[in-house]
């Protein structure tokens, strides 16, 4: 009969992330738990089992046949586990931990500044909060929901979109006082344009030339940024150009301290923003239903 001070669930769960992440301090930083804590944890899961799970190297770790088998079975106990909570939680009030996993620029702008009314209505959530323009797995990343601007990547997930946005080339005054505003896409290659360190499905900037031809020129430059917020503040200081989502940037276009140029190029292109999640609805629970209601609710776009 097994102990009953022993979560088997836990020490299935940080076996996983192990794997997954193919290090002890890796798997630590995403369960919040420090490196010697996940090694010390393992030791004592191969000690119960008595069998040796990964071998231990100086660089990565090596499953034995015996971890490999036993991570298989991890990764569909962990499934049953999460579908046994959304199905017992769909009729249930919202309550329990709501993670959330969000691009920085609406994260900064919009959700932050809501999540006091939504946690008010509902006081039995806490509030999981990741603010990253990296595109996550839901699944590894053990997420509700997250929110994303542009294509979806993942067939497997349902999307709700709450608004889209056209995309704009802006600098600010000070840069194009030093340098020039561009007239023609051609002209960006003697510009410092601002990047992405992160890959995006569709890359370089998207134009319509004077003869009416789509063009895409891909932005060259001293600058690569993490996230949109990062980019914002990097143009706004004179840094550069930048392409953005005017949704981002409506308050600094109006303000008068980003400016956008070839605007008569522009090919009007939108970005979607939307509420990403798994699972269909009549399985969702609640919390993340509540959640989703608010955002379709609350969430309006700006001018």
């Amino acid at each position: 009969m097994a102990r009953q001070d022993i979560n088997r669930s836990g020490e299935i769960e940080v076996f996983v992330r192990v794997v997954e992440r193919g290090s002890f301090s890796a798997a630590a930083g995403t369960l919040g738990m420090t490196p010697s804590a996940v090694s010390k944890l393992i030791g004592r899961l191969e000690t119960r089992l008595g069998a040796r799970l990964v071998n231990r190297t100086t660089r990565k770790l090596r499953l034995t046949p015996e971890g490999a088998g036993f991570y298989e079975r991890g990764l569909r106990i962990l499934a049953e586990i999460d579908a046994a909570e959304r199905d017992a939680a769909a009729g249930a009030a919202p309550r329990g931990r709501l993670r959330i996993n969000c691009n920085v620029p609406f994260g900064q702008h919009y959700l932050l500044p809501l999540m006091p009314s939504f946690l008010g209505a509902h006081p039995d959530i806490v509030a999981d909060i990741s603010l990253t323009d990296r595109v996550v797995d839901l699944l590894e990343e053990r997420a509700d929901i997250a929110i994303r601007a542009g294509p979806l990547r993942e067939s497997r997930l349902v999307a709700r979109k709450l608004w889209q946005s056209r995309m704009v080339v802006v600098a600010a005054p000070a840069y194009l006082q030093r340098h020039g505003t561009p007239r023609t896409p051609d002209d960006l290659s003697r510009h410092n344009c601002l990047e992405f360190s992160f890959s995006r499905l569709v890359e370089g900037w998207p134009f319509r030339d004077s003869a009416g031809r789509d063009v895409r020129i891909r932005p060259q430059g001293n600058t690569v940024v993490s996230d949109g917020e990062a980019m914002r503040l990097a143009a706004l200081s004179g840094l550069g150009l930048a392409r953005l989502s005017r949704f981002h940037i409506a308050r600094d276009i109006a303000a008068g301290t980003l400016v956008p140029v070839l605007e008569e190029l522009n090919p009007g292109d939108e970005e979607a923003l939307r509420a990403i999640y798994v699972g269909q609805g009549g399985h969702l629970p609640a919390r993340v239903r509540a959640f989703l209601d608010f955002l379709a609710a609350n969430v309006r776009p700006p001018l």
